[in-house]
């Protein structure tokens, strides 16, 4: 039922796809944007499909799964029944999150209080309520999906759990499309296919892993020990997601006060997750797997390369990009953003957001690379106590400066919470060993990377001056940035191979043995 996971070649599997989904996302949002710019239903629609997403930290990504997969993949590891154990893990999440459905539709007013106060004010919030009951089934649909979707993973079958997201723009832009075409409201559209589009996630790596010979039909629940054990571990882990949560909550509060301010943070939140997401996803997908198996077999050696590796792929695409997104976000925003419903004043608003973000993107990806080092081990309390410091660091800064620089201070108490969260994972990583420990090789590339990005940015801010002229012209401004993105992307692929900071032939090597 499993195979050997195969680093390298998993990150690539899953970054690929993942970056068209990602590609997919910004057509999407190109045309909300267009259809709705920053106004008050576009408003209402963010913060109701927000309302599922935050919940799937705890029970998909989040919580649930960083204690699932671990003890799902040592089970493979030492040939024990491992479907058994999943199958009761789905019968107990999916209880779970029926129950949470409910009384989400109950209490949504409250909930849509905590995540926009701001909106009380006018019709938004009447309008947040009604599409929040709407949106917020997609949590079961998408959370059963995830929890297949991770045990696939430790199988080593990656891509149709990384193919399946991309099912939720695809089913978006048709909802949009249809919707143009035959007349019907845009906002009502897209809130009616967030569920539709969770039922199609989870159909298909249902099926995926039933062709694996992974059958996961749901039955009554039973508290065995593994799960009590499962709880266990997931409890801190839920708590910590519960914090990053608060982190939104305090952003989007800060947020709801300045009218658009939602709008443009979510606008410049999916510019920056392209690169998080492609990295960032297939780190975290790839590495927890394998770390956690590697030490089930005793294999120090063998986890630290694999912690050094992904260190390492993750920051020489991590960091161009970070300097990208400071360096030219206004070209990114307004070539890409600025039509319809979607004026200037807003392209430049999205462009200051997504400058700061561009400052925090290494550290978000950082966290992918260290937070496997704790949950492989089924260590989630020590993360717990470090997200309660980046929530205070975040909350202090978010509310302290709200009054100096508005709705940036919600970008601004981000980026420095996610640097302080890595800070404190690496030290606390310290006490692990060898499995632990920055390599030889990691220390002499990451100067490399960071002069091979220092290089591009140079070029990139005179680059895009030169192309000044042809990014406001309506007729030449998609050429003009796909040259500008081009001759960046060009010119940090020659500095890196000049300065040795990606190696051809060992990247080679990996891809043969991937």
């Amino acid at each position: 039922m499993s195979r050997p996971i195969r680093l390298i070649s998993g990150f690539f599997t899953v970054g690929g796809w993942t970056l068209l989904s990602r590609v997919m996302g910004f057509a999407r949002d190109i045309m909300i944007a267009a259809f709705l710019g920053a106004g008050p239903v576009a408003e209402a629609f963010l913060i109701a499909f927000s309302l599922p997403n935050m919940f799937r930290r705890f029970f998909a990504e989040g919580a649930f799964n960083m204690a699932f997969v671990p003890m799902f993949s040592k089970k493979l590891e030492a040939g024990e029944d491992a479907g058994e154990f999943a199958r009761d893990a789905l019968s107990g999440l999916m209880t779970i999150l029926l129950v949470l459905t409910l009384l989400a539709q109950l209490f949504m007013p409250w909930l849509v209080l905590a995540m926009a106060s701001g909106f009380t004010q006018d019709n938004r919030f009447d309008l947040a309520v009604h599409f929040g009951r709407i949106a917020f089934p997609y949590i079961l649909f998408i959370s059963l999906a995830a929890l297949i979707s991770g045990a696939l993973n430790a199988m080593g079958r990656f891509w149709v759990a990384a193919a399946a997201p991309v099912l939720l723009n695809v089913l978006f832009i048709a909802g949009m499309g249809l919707a143009a075409l035959l007349g019907w409201d845009i906002g009502t559209t897209l809130v009616w296919t967030v569920p539709l589009a969770g039922i199609a996630q989870l159909a298909l790596v249902w099926w995926a892993a039933a062709r694996e010979g992974l059958v996961l039909r749901p039955r009554r629940p039973r508290l065995t020990p593994e799960l009590k054990r499962l709880a266990t571990i997931a409890a801190p882990a839920a708590l910590a997601g519960g914090v990053v949560q608060v982190n939104l909550l305090v952003g989007r509060q800060v947020a709801s006060f300045f009218d658009g301010a939602i709008a443009w943070l979510n606008y410049a939140d999916r510019l920056y997750q392209l690169p998080l997401g492609v990295v960032g996803i297939a780190i975290g997908v790839v590495l927890l797997p394998d770390l956690s198996r590697k030490l089930r077999a005793g294999d120090d050696v063998g986890g630290r390369d694999a912690v050094n590796r992904a260190a390492e792929f993750s920051l020489a695409l991590t960091l161009p990009a970070a300097v990208a997104l400071v360096v030219i976000p206004a070209p990114l925003v307004s070539v890409l953003f600025m039509r319809g419903a979607f004026d200037s004043h807003d392209a430049t608003m999205t462009a200051s957001a997504l400058a700061i973000y561009g400052l925090g993107l290494p550290s978000f990806v950082l966290q992918k690379v260290l937070q496997p080092l704790y949950f492989a081990r089924e260590d989630t309390r020590s993360p717990f106590r470090y997200a309660v410091v980046a929530m205070i660091v975040n909350a202090a800064l978010a509310i302290g400066l709200m009054g100096l620089v508005g709705f940036l201070a919600s970008a601004i108490g981000t980026t420095v919470a996610g640097w302080a969260m890595v800070l404190l994972l690496w030290r606390g990583s310290r006490q692990m060993g060898d499995a632990a420990r920055i390599d030889s090789r990691l220390k002499r590339v990451l100067p490399r990377i960071l002069l091979s990005s220092a290089i591009m940015g140079a070029a990139l801010w005179l680059m895009s001056s030169w192309l000044t002229p042809w990014l406001t012209e309506a007729g030449l401004r998609y050429g003009a940035l796909l040259l500008l993105v081009g001759g960046g992307v060009a010119i940090y692929a020659i500095s890196a191979l000049l300065t040795g900071a990606i190696d051809r032939a060992q990247l080679r090597r990996a891809l043969r043995r991937g």
